[in-house]
């Protein structure tokens, strides 16, 4: 089977220290969480970087800090976060793009977004993608519904996206599909075969939703931003936690785990 890629989503916009005891924030606490999840088997870094008062930004002078940390620890891929928090302006979110990670995400519509509205009109998108694309990054497409997957086919018709990308389906937002396995398999039933793709089940949908992506010949994104838990009542201790566990389920179904480079390659970056 093909090597599985993992995603470590480290920190995200939306967790506190009061949501997650050990929510790192700082650039060497992101640093090192993105050192172990990289140790555990992660070669994908989705990253959020937060300000001096732990608050999420898009300032580049922080990605730029932080993301020089990470490369000082480990070898990985790094892919920023365009989303910000709920309400962040396009050209912040767009800021940090000039640095010329990996890969960069795009969300491919607006939504509810539990009691909030993460807005992503067609302006928006092509902003994102536009920048994206200047720089030389590989987008991952950030689907979050049906109607999101079926507007990628009329975006890249007008030319508004570019033609190669990565597809994460993120699965259990309130406001979003859910992460009922039938979702998944539906969704993915859509796109063209040999469209690289991985799945993001949050809450509790991630550990299901991790193992049938592994069967499903998928890749998987498991971290701290999509769910805090390790088990129903049992807080995780770190991103690493959630990593491992994906590790030995992808061996006990005997699918390789990719390292960085074997990542790489799959995903066209090299």
């Amino acid at each position: 089977m093909t090597p599985l890629i993992i995603s470590c989503p480290i920190v995200g916009a939306e967790l506190t220290e009061d949501d997650y005891p050990y929510l790192p924030t700082t650039p060497d606490e992101l640093a090192q969480a993105a050192s172990d999840a990289v140790a555990a088997g992660a070669s994908i870094i989705h990253l959020h970087v937060r300000d001096e008062q732990g608050r999420p930004t898009q300032r580049e002078d922080v990605f730029e800090t932080v993301t020089r940390k990470i490369r000082e620890r480990c070898d990985c891929i790094l892919q920023y976060s365009t989303g910000g928090a709920v309400g962040t302006p396009v050209a912040e979110r767009c800021a940090p793009l000039g640095l010329r990670p990996e890969m960069a995400t795009i969300s491919m519509g607006t939504m509810n977004f539990g009691s909030e509205v993460f807005e992503n009109t067609e302006g928006i998108i092509r902003a994102i993608a536009r920048e994206i694309s200047e720089n030389g990054i590989l987008p991952e497409l950030e689907i979050f519904d049906l109607g999101m997957l079926e507007s990628v086919e009329r975006y890249l018709k007008r030319g508004y996206i570019p033609k190669r990308f990565h597809v994460d389906f993120v699965l259990g937002v309130p406001g979003g599909a859910t992460g009922d396995l039938r979702n998944l398999v539906f969704l993915v039933s859509r796109i063209p075969a040999g469209q690289s793709w991985a799945v993001a089940g949050v809450g509790k949908y991630q550990l299901p939703l991790s193992v049938h992506a592994i069967a499903m010949g998928g890749h998987v994104r498991v971290g701290i931003e999509d769910n805090i838990y390790y088990r129903k009542g049992e807080v995780a201790t770190s991103n690493a936690q959630l990593v491992e566990r994906v590790v030995r389920l992808a061996k006990e179904m005997d699918r390789p785990v990719a390292d960085v480079t074997t990542a790489k390659q799959l995903l066209g970056l090299t």
